[in-house]
């Protein structure tokens, strides 16, 4: 008969027990101010102008819920829509970048230094939020098209950065001239070799440039008019702005703003907004977290 294997009992020193509880208690003065968003959220409008911003509501509502989701296709379409944004441009964004850094790492490729350099113009210098208008507006003529909602944000210099550093530093090159030797293109090293190890830092960026696209919102509101195109971020917005102007417009008459001023909760519909943008975040994040970690740790050669 075999022996029953014993496993060692995990020890816990004193100063890792005291990290422990100092991570603890900063984690939940973190969830502190999310949980009061949602509180808020649910919390009679009344009860907010009397007593403030609470943990514990003197009354629950869902006015402010209500006055969001009263949205209801438009909601759902904008949901779509970003959700496309975010997915397609972190992917589109994602090749490009590791393309490009891949190329600027390679020692003998005569462009590098040049890419390098031009990499670092946009960077430097900006042409400013008016020329870029006219210029998509004007002469690209991309008005109310998505794909100024995603290119904008596709490629970012400090990005390329990340990706071209750590092909440098953790992917051998030894393992390329093995793979140039062998007979291998360009493209097989890339997307055979180079791409397959580089899932830590394309997860890393790839959840930067996601949380980007899923935050965006001026290029919205500068480019996009059409209700059918509008991303969620910029719907909530012009939400908010509807009901700070039938609640604060003095061209509204007074007997309109005494009828619908009691039953729009501006506070609790505020945060409202906020529940609708982050809850899908928080439910998603934990599925998507396993995935993250391995990207994180995944990488090393293997023999």
């Amino acid at each position: 008969m075999k022996e029953p294997v014993v496993k060692d009992k995990i020890k816990v020193t004193p100063g890792q027990l005291v990290l422990g509880l100092c991570l603890l208690v900063y984690t939940l003065f973190c969830l502190l101010p999310i949980l009061l968003v949602f509180i808020v959220a649910f919390t009679s409008e009344e009860a907010i102008m009397a007593n403030g911003y609470s943990f514990f509501p003197a009354e629950w509502s869902l006015d402010g819920m209500k006055s969001v989701l009263k949205y209801g296709t438009q909601l759902v379409n904008s949901y779509a829509v970003t959700i496309f944004i975010v997915v397609a441009g972190t992917f589109i964004g994602l090749l490009f970048m590791s393309m490009y850094a891949y190329s600027i790492s390679r020692p003998g490729f005569r462009l590098a230094k040049f890419l390098s350099i031009y990499l670092l113009i946009p960077m430097l210098f900006n042409g400013g939020q008016l020329a870029g208008y006219i210029v998509f507006t004007g002469y690209y003529h991309l008005k109310n098209s998505l794909l100024l909602l995603i290119l904008p944000l596709c490629v970012t210099t400090m990005n390329v950065i990340i990706l071209r550093t750590y092909i440098v530093n953790s992917i051998p090159a030894e393992l390329m001239e093995a793979a140039k030797i062998d007979g291998a293109s360009e493209y097989r090293t890339f997307f055979g070799i180079c791409l397959p190890l580089m899932k830590p830092s394309l997860a890393a960026v790839g959840f930067m440039m996601a949380t980007a696209y899923w935050n965006d919102w001026q290029n919205a509101v500068l480019y996009i008019d059409k209700n059918a195109k509008k991303p969620l971020q910029l719907l909530l917005y012009n939400i908010q702005k509807n009901i700070d102007f039938l609640l604060n417009n003095n061209n509204v008459p007074q007997a309109v703003r005494d009828a619908m001023g009691g039953n729009i909760p501006k506070n609790s519909a505020t945060m409202a907004t906020v529940v609708v943008v982050i809850a899908p975040i928080m439910v998603a994040y934990p599925f998507f977290q396993k995935y993250f970690v391995k990207g994180l740790t995944v990488g090393s050669v293997k023999g």
